[in-house]
């Protein structure tokens, strides 16, 4: 690329590089690069939205077609503002200008953002995978005072993702292996770590890599060790590469604390994300900036707002919807997820019911939703998906719990029968399924399906052959999708829970039985139930824990367990227990 211009920050001169014209109704957009880049990197994102924007990138000191100094604190961080501070004045001296930046990149302007350099100059920061160095100093303090297990763990799963810094502070070492690899080495490493091929040749590689090495010793120690309070008051889009070979994503845990004003988005991608996915970057700039430029805040953004009282639980924001949530262990997965933060959608057919359910989760603090739903019914789960989607985009997780529960001979089993619990226990997960695990692959979501099952999935028996039908549908068409989302990062889950306390023994059908002799089935099998004893909590925390630990499918109760048993390795014993009339 050639520079557009060349700007003067004290001694140093800065090659710049513009797409797009300036207009005074225009937005600015400033692209900042990391190590060891140079604004090449950057060159798919700025075409694609210079469309829409002036867009400017520049060569940091050290690399590209900039001045390299050769003494270390000439790399300072205050130096380093001082050079976008330069680079603003002269692109747009009049209008304040929206970033986006990238590893060093994210850090340096991390302290644009927090210091007084460049008080209104800034109009908002969208920054990836590059944190405050202040911030990481109190997030390292915060956590080896901690104490917990847990928080020492993330602390050493970013020391081994960091490794290369402490080589990066020894004499000659990471120098030499760059004069040595030269300019193909980066290439090769892209290649072969983050999966991207082909990747554009810096001709300045090698002597970029060498030279902003001088970035971490100037400034890692000095910041980490002895951290200032820095605060962002601009309005900060924070995407998470979830992919980052770098950065935990724990390390961002902390941020609503440093910036009120915070979105966070995840993508399932890699450290490189302006190289492996420009357009996915530039559309979540471009959303952001519009936003803050005056424009309606987006169902997707409205989701990634990080608001007080949830940040930092563990599905803060995220986004939970579950079918069947007016009792049970719909209602009681429901308030777990809303207990650690989620926005939770209440959907059930009985709209008193959800409403409780929903009430109960704003008691928690978590933002409820309430949806009157018929699962069975294509058309008000599409209602119900759209709905998902124009509020918030494609949800996180998905639950699909909702179900009916029937009995009695297969021959006494009508077509209408048929119809209903199939509609119900079947329609219902495939309806769920498709339509939301389809708003996941659309917007490259690393999602989680989760279908409720039963141990009948297991146990074939001559008394709920409607029922059983159903539910070893369920398993197998978990099975299937399993496999075909796999390769899209989006997790399936079956439950199938034993002998649970919930209202489904008082409202299930025995087919070919008078009123009078169903009610006295129902009283018999809720008694069965409740000596049982299998609470719905215990269900609720099966499907919090499949979806925490990423489990494929997931038995509940003793029974359960022993009924999966039976039908894997003693199948012919399990086909004769099904004659008996239990």
């Amino acid at each position: 690329m050639t520079p557009s211009q060349i700007v003067k920050s004290g001694d140093v001169e800065l090659a710049v590089y513009t797409w797009g014209e300036a207009q005074p109704n225009k937005p600015t957009v400033v692209l900042v690069h990391g190590y060891p880049d140079a604004a090449s990197v950057w060159k798919a994102t700025a075409e694609i939205m210079a469309q829409r924007y002036f867009v400017v990138a520049y060569d940091v000191r050290g690399a590209g077609r900039s001045t390299r100094p050769d003494h270390t604190a000439a790399y300072d961080l205050e130096h380093l503002v001082n050079d976008l501070a330069a680079v603003v004045d002269a692109v747009s001296p009049d209008q304040a200008v929206h970033l986006v930046a990238h590893d060093w990149g994210s850090i340096q302007s991390w302290e644009a953002v927090t210091t007084a350099t460049m008080h209104g100059r800034l109009a908002s920061y969208t920054t990836i995978s590059g944190p405050s160095l202040d911030h990481a100093g109190y997030w390292i303090m915060q956590r080896l005072s901690s104490g917990s297990p847990e928080k020492l763990a993330q602390l050493a799963r970013q020391a081994a993702h960091s490794w290369y810094i402490g080589m990066f502070h020894l004499p000659a070492v990471a120098p030499t292996v760059w004069k040595m690899a030269g300019d193909n080495f980066w290439p090769t490493v892209l290649n072969k770590v983050e999966g991207i091929k082909d990747a554009e040749i810096n001709p300045t590689q090698s002597e970029d890599g060498v030279k902003g090495i001088n970035l971490y010793r100037a400034n890692i120690l000095k910041r980490v060790l002895q951290p200032q309070e820095r605060y962002a008051s601009i309005p900060v889009q924070l995407v998470v590469p979830m992919r980052d070979n770098f950065m935990v994503q724990e390390i961002w845990d902390d941020l609503p604390q440093w910036a009120p004003k915070l979105w966070r988005r995840e993508v399932d991608e890699g450290h490189w994300i302006q190289v492996s996915n420009p357009q996915l970057v530039a559309d979540y700039a471009a959303e952001f900036i519009d936003f803050v430029e005056g424009g309606l805040e987006t169902p997707a953004l409205r989701r990634a707002r990080l608001h007080p009282p949830t940040h930092g639980k563990p599905y803060s924001n995220k986004v939970v919807v579950i079918t069947g949530a007016g009792s049970g262990f719909g209602r009681e997965t429901l308030l777990m997820f809303a207990e650690q933060g989620a926005i939770v959608v209440a959907v059930d057919i009985n709209l008193d019911a959800a409403e409780r359910s929903a009430e109960l989760a704003r008691l928690l603090g978590a933002e409820a939703h309430v949806r009157q739903v018929d699962v069975g019914n294509a058309t008000d789960m599409e209602e119900l998906a759209n709905w998902v989607a124009d509020e918030y985009g494609a949800p996180d997780i998905v639950v699909n719990n909702a179900g009916i529960g029937m009995a009695g001979s297969f021959l006494d089993t009508s077509v209408a029968d048929w119809d209903k619990v199939l509609k119900v226990n079947l329609w219902g997960v495939i309806h769920g399924s498709r339509l939301f695990g389809q708003q996941m692959v659309n917007e490259g979501k690393k999602g989680h399906i989760v279908n409720v099952a039963s141990m009948a999935a297991y146990t074939p028996s001559k008394i709920i052959s409607a029922y059983a039908t159903t539910k070893a549908a369920v398993r197998m068409l978990s099975d299937c999708l399993r496999a075909e989302l796999a390769d899209k990062n989006i997790q399936v889950s079956t439950i199938c829970p034993g002998f649970s306390i919930t209202n489904i023994t008082q409202t299930t059908q025995f087919v070919g039985r008078t009123e009078a002799e169903q009610a006295q089935k129902r009283d018999e099998t809720t008694r069965l139930y409740q000596r049982r004893n299998l609470k719905p909590e215990e269900i609720a925390k099966a499907i919090m824990d499949a979806v925490k630990n990423n489990k494929d499918e997931v038995p509940v109760g003793f029974e359960s367990h022993t009924s999966r048993l039976l039908s894997r390795f003693f199948p012919s014993l399990t086909r004769r227990l099904a004659r008996l009339d239990i």
